[in-house]
This record gives C-alpha cells, structure tokens and sequence, in this order.
C-alpha cells in the first residue's frame, strides 16, 4: 500500500520565499551598486579625476609679513589649507555633529542608514562626511524623486573609492575646503577671515562652532542674517561636542552662554588691503601668463588655478599707509570745501575758467565714463545718451562724512561727475632703497569709487622735486659742494641756448631776490629757482636728463632749460624708485613688487631677479642726501621737526596733524607746481623712500593759495602720519640713525657756520610761510 504524503509545512515554504526574496534584494542591490559603479546611472568620476579633483582656487596675494592682502578669483574665492593648519576642536565640532562614527566606517555608515530608513530620517540622516564631499566635488542636485535615489547611490560609490584613495584628515580638509560657507567665503580658510577676520588656526571653539553650524545649510544658517537662529544652531554643536566626550558639560555650559560676536570682513575685488596694488597686480599677471605657460602649452588663469604670488608689500606698512591718507585727505577735503563753496568760488570745484573750458573738461569725462560707453555699444543714440546724463537717478556716492564713506543720494549722471571731481586724489608709495622692495602702495582715496591708480597710472608735474637731479649733475660733473655758493639774483639764459627760441629768466617764486650769496644746501632747502637755473645753465639740460634717465625717470623729458623747476611729468612710482639712487649711495634699484610665484603645488614659477645700475658715485650721493637733509632742518620741510607756538590753522591738527616733532635724519624735498595744482613730497630715511602726492584730477581743481596748496601741506602731512605710526612698531626696522656716509668722502658737506647763520634768522613759522616752495 502506498505511504501517504505528509502536508508540506507552510512555515518551511515561508521562510524558503524570504530567504529567496531577501537573497534577491541583496542581489538587487549589489546590482544596483554595481551599475551605479559602471555609469549606468551617469557618468562617475575616474580615478583621475578622484586623485585630482576639479577645484576652482583663487589667486592669492601674500604680502612679505605673510598676510594675505586679497585673493583674484571669478566665482570661488577658495584658498585651501592642509589638515595641520585645521584647529583641533574645529575637526572634533566636525566629527560630532555631522558624523560620529566617521573614524569607524569606510564612507558608508550603516547605523546612521538603516535608522535613516525606519524612522524617514525623523531621527537625523546618514549623509557621512565622505559622502557629503562627493557631494560637493562629484554630484548635481537632483530634480526628482528617482534621480534623488540615484544620486545617493553614487554618492555611496563615490564615498567608498574617496575612501580607498584619501586618508580620513585628507577628507575631512578636502571637505572644508570645498564648503561655501556664503559671501564669498569658500572653504574654511574664507569664512575664517570672513565671519572672524583671523586664520582657521586661531578660531575659538565657539567660532568653530559656529562654521560648523554653517555646513547643515549655510543659507539657514546665516550668521549675518539670521543671527539666532544661527545662535542655536552654534549651541546644538556645542552640545554634540559634550555629548561625544570632546568637550566637560561645564565647558559646554560656559561656551553656550558667549554672545556670537561675527567680526564680518567681506573680501572683494574692491575692499580690503592693498586695492589699488592688487589690481596693478591683476593687470601685470595678465601679462605675465601671456608669456609664461604652462608645460603642456596652455595659460594659467589667474582666476582658477590657485597661483601663490609672493609680494614685497608689508600689510603693517600698508596699513600705516592708507591710514595716513585716510586721516590727512579728509581733513584737507574738508578744508577745501569749505574754500570751494558756491558763494566762495562760482566756478568750483575748478578755479579760474572759463564756462566754455568746464564744458570742455565735462564733455570729455561724460563720454570716458562707463555708462556713456555701454549705452554708446548697445547703439543707442548720442542725443539719448546726452539726454540721460541729464535724468535724475538713485544712486550711491562717496562721501567722507557718511558711514563706510558712502551715501544714498538722488542726481544726474553729469551731476556726479563734477561732484566727483570736487575730490583731491593722492598717491603714495614707500620702498626699501636697497632691495627696490615696495612696502606700501596707496593709489587713492577709495578704489571702490576712483579707480585710477596715481601711482602708475597717471604722472603729474614733480615741481621742485625735479630739482634734485640738477643739483645731482652740477655735484657730479662741476664737483660743487652743499657749501659752495652762487648769488640769488635774476639770471637769465640767452635765446638760442640749450635749445632756448628766447632768453629763460625764472623768477623766484615771491618774486624777490636777496642778492646775497646763498650756498646750494640752503638754496635746494629754500628751493631758490634763480639758482638752479644758474646750475642748469652750466651743466646743460641734456645732462640733467641724462641723469634722470638712469635714475629711472622713462617718460620724455625736453632738454630744455625750463625742466629744472620741474615741468615734466612723472608718476609716484618712477619718482620713488629715483630717489631711491640717492639712498642707495649712487646705485639705481628698479622697484619690485613681486619677490616669486608658485603654482597649487608650491613650484616655483617665477622669482624676482633685481636690476641695478651704477649711476652717481657714493660721495655725490651722499652730497645729495646731504643736501636734502637741509630741506628738513631748516626748509620747506622743517615742520616735520619744529613745533611752533604761533597760531595758525595751517599747523593746526584739524588739518594736517602738525606738529610732528620727528628728529631722526631726514632727508627730503618738497614740491609744489604752478597755481598749487600739484603738491609733492619725497622723503628719505636710510631704509626707507617714500613719495607722496596730492591734487585734482584736473588742475583747474586746487587751492587758492599756498598756505594748504603748497606740497608741504598737501602731501607732507601723509608721509609724517606714515613714518610716525611705522617708527611706533618698533618690529618694522625703519631706521632712525644716520645716512652712512662714505669712508673717505672727497666732497665738502660741512658748512655748519653757515647753517648757524640761517637759523639764528629762523624763529618762527612766518619764516616757513615766506620760503619759495
């Protein structure tokens, strides 16, 4: 008989179907994975591209103290640091609010996933750091459902290799690096000198909670907007730090109660340290990468590449620098309003024109203006054009009484611009005589709202600064003294001679001569012009030029006797690096603002090499530096020195912060060209030169008179405000001894019993008043 089947058992086949079904899903996923790995779902990163991800880096320019002045970029304003410069505590608030168990997974935490599954992500997510930075470097947002699964996919495939490849600090600073953190800040090394203004090594635990906060959604959580709710994102990460041993409860206690203090710096292309210099900086690397490629024949961008440029500029003298011209302009701006009201001067800002010529310098301005030459492009017509200069609008101005010196205005186009051109402009740069290093650089009074650069850009008349290079060839050539003397009266050079049409005879600029035998040191101090025409007249003005020329002076220069009271033009920049050759014991060193440039990966690209020349012998330097000591001691400088009692506001700190009272050696000069359009002052220590210059953009836009028209008024104010904040940093160096004179010096420069006659008929500023400037 046959035996009967037993009943299969309905447990058995249960658990044989889940067995089936869930081999199946593991089958399915692994599937999954694996055509996620091969591209299926999108193209994945090669190893390549894993070892050497795409990162946009900025250009950063490093100053000589190793700060950093500013950064080129176009949207990434990304400068990476390594692991080392990370704080501890950063990385630990990294660790414990976004991934706790990041030291115990391979990118993948399986934990934080299935708890992210069960609960809908209730309870918090599972993105790891590794997978969060694949995010970043490799993946796209997802625009669905479906892709949103596929992306996280990839992002698990693409956190395993990051894993295999990277080390987890690697990761970690990959990741902070790569974050934006808003404003311009991205990566960690921005938000740190842009949320805090100091470097991520320096940060607090609470500022690096604060960041840390940031990373779960930098625009939720806002410092600048929403200040707190980003308090309470700040103290959530503090209380992960506690809740994983990082840091005591009482700690947390303690740091939860701090105020969040945001020291916010935006960092932009118009802002911050050094503007004007970075954007010379700008135009010079654009030809620089022109010429100098990369080995597989392609430019560098200067915007994307991460280049290191090494300067010479050091950001304590730059600040001095800029500091100085903030103080000095503003006071004398105010100054010049006040002499320039429309009941004082109809005309202002201009001085002694006609309707017709300011009509002139406006139509050349509006038609250079950026607007004219948009709506000029996108072919609208010169009678709408001119129409719109016309229309009132809404616009931002500068203005040295408002906060961050702007203000909110309504006027016309052509309205602005002659308002703009009520402003004095300046431009000022400081040098080390024996490197050419430049130390600091300031082309104006605000690069947000006037961009020309005075530095180099632009050259104005140098006045009576141009004489030092006819005292230098009268010195170098005739073997004159500082003590020899010629008379100061009329002299004049007869018609065709030196290439003269007439006779030349230049007036002293009171228009008096004392007759009297004056040596050259108290002539150059009292900038006696009969005199230096008497030099010019002897050496010739072809030598003169000569000497400018090797002393660095490019632009043309007529051999004409004229030149010696300074008529042609140069800029701050040329003017320093000439004055330098006298600092230097006769030997020329032409300025560098770069000292070398190195790629993302530290190559050296570029290292400065120096160029000098040989142009006066150390004696006739030395003369020279000799020479313009007397204009501090007892000239057209010597309110650098003295402290005067008698009141005049000229002297008064509400306009130029004197007195001064610097008594080191000084060597210097003033200028100050025809009705005060311009006013110089280039001055000297051992180690360091420096130029400042003051005027209109026009030169219809000046003083009246010289009381503040003057280079003594103008510009010698910035260059005193300068060296006294250099010489009250001690760890600057600037030199206050003695220029070094040579061992066995052939030339003349003692003429002490003279020099004692002069200031005993010295007493008082009315003396200064009276000096031929």
């Amino acid at each position: 008989m046959a035996a009967k089947k037993s009943p299969q058992n309905p447990f058995k086949r249960f658990v044989k179907w889940f067995w089936i079904l869930f081999g199946s899903g593991i089958l399915v996923i692994i599937l999954f994975f694996l055509l996620a790995s091969w591209g299926v779902f999108g193209e994945m990163p090669t190893f390549e591209r894993l070892e050497n991800p795409q990162t946009n880096l900025a250009t950063e320019f490093i100053s000589s103290d190793g700060e950093t002045l500013g950064k080129l970029y176009l949207d990434d304003n990304r400068t990476p640091v390594s692991f080392d410069e990370l704080p501890q505590h950063l990385v630990e608030a990294l660790v414990a609010t976004e991934d706790a168990r990041y030291y115990n997974h391979s990118g993948i935490d399986a934990r934080g996933t299935l708890r992210a599954v069960l609960f809908l992500g209730k309870r918090g997510g599972a993105s790891t750091i590794s997978q969060q930075l694949s995010k970043l470097l490799f993946t796209k947002k997802p625009s669905g459902g479906v892709e949103r699964i596929m992306q996280k996919v990839k992002e698990w495939v693409i956190a395993t290799r990051l894993e295999k490849q990277y080390t987890k600090e690697e990761i970690i600073q990959m990741y902070l690096n790569q974050y934006d953190f808003l404003y311009n800040a991205d990566g960690i090394r921005s938000a740190s000198r842009i949320y805090f203004g100091k470097e991520p090594i320096d940060l607090r635990v609470e500022e690096s909670a604060v960041l840390v906060g940031m990373l779960k959604n930098s625009s939720l959580y806002n410092p600048i907007r929403r200040e707190e709710l980003t308090l309470n994102r700040r103290n959530t990460v503090l209380g992960q730090m506690a809740k994983y041993g990082y840091i005591s409860r009482e700690s947390k206690d303690s740091l939860q109660a701090l105020p969040m203090k945001i020291n916010f710096n935006p960092e932009s292309h118009r802002e911050g340290l050094a503007t004007y210099f970075r954007m010379y900086m700008q135009r010079w690397l654009n030809q620089w990468v022109e010429q100098n490629k990369k080995p597989d024949g392609t430019k560098y961008n200067i915007y994307l590449d991460g280049l290191s440029v090494y300067t010479t500029i050091d950001s304590r003298m730059q600040k001095n620098a800029e500091e100085a011209v903030e103080t000095h302009m503003k006071r004398l701006q105010a100054e010049f309003f006040v002499q320039n009201t429309t009941q004082r001067n109809p005309t202002t800002p201009f001085t002694g024109l006609e309707g017709y010529e300011i009509d002139v310098i406006l139509e050349r301005a509006m038609k250079n203006s950026a607007r004219w030459k948009s709506m000029k492009r996108q072919g609208i017509s010169e009678n709408k054009i001119r129409a719109s200069f016309r229309e009132k609008a809404e616009m931002t101005v500068f203005d040295w009484n408002s906060d961050s010196y702007e203000k909110d205005t309504v006027m016309t186009p052509l309205d602005s611009i002659r308002y703009y051109k009520t402003f004095l402009r300046t431009a000022m740069m400081s040098m080390d005589p024996q490197t050419g290093h430049v130390k600091a650089w300031v082309g104006g009074i605000d690069y947000k709202h006037f961009q020309y650069d005075n530095v180099i850009q632009g050259s104005r008349q140098a006045g009576s600064t141009f004489k030092p290079f006819v005292y230098a060839a009268a010195i170098d050539q005739l073997r004159y003294s500082p003590c020899d003397s010629l008379p100061d009266s009329q002299y004049c050079i007869e018609p065709l001679k030196h290439g003269n049409m007439e006779a030349w005879c230049p007036k002293n600029s009171d228009g008096k001569y004392s007759g009297e035998m004056k040596t050259l040191k108290n002539a150059l101090a009292n900038s006696v012009n009969t005199i230096t025409a008497q030099l010019i007249d002897k050496v010739g003005p072809g030598s003169v030029v000569e000497i400018a020329k090797n002393m660095g002076l490019t632009r043309e220069i007529l051999e004409v006797p004229a030149i010696a009271l300074g008529t042609p033009e140069f800029n701050v920049y040329e003017m320093v690096g000439a004055y330098g050759t006298f600092a230097n014991q006769g030997v020329y060193v032409k300025p560098v603002m770069i000292s070398r440039i190195e790629d993302k990966n530290g190559t050296v690209l570029y290292e400065y090499i120096p160029q000098t020349k040989d142009v006066l012998s150390k004696d006739v330097a030395y003369a020279m530096i000799n020479l313009m000591e007397g204009v501090t001691e007892y000239g057209s400088g010597a309110r650098l020195r003295h402290n005067f009692n008698k009141e005049n506001t000229v002297y008064k700190e509400v306009v130029t912060g004197y007195p001064y009272e610097l008594n080191n050696p000084i060597a210097g000069k003033t200028g100050t060209t025809q009705n005060q359009s311009d006013g110089w002052f280039m001055g000297m220590v051992p180690n360091l030169v420096t130029g400042v210059w003051v005027g209109g953009e026009d030169r219809a836009t000046h003083f009246n008179s010289l009381n503040y028209g003057q280079g003594a008024s103008m510009a010698l104010p910035i260059w005193a405000l300068y060296m006294k904040a250099n010489y009250g940093d001690t760890d600057l160096g600037v030199s206050r001894e003695a220029f070094e004179e040579p061992e066995e010096l052939s030339i003349n420069v003692d003429c002490t019993k003279i020099l004692e006659e002069i200031k005993e008929d010295m007493d008082t500023e009315d003396d200064l008043e009276d000096l031929d400037f």
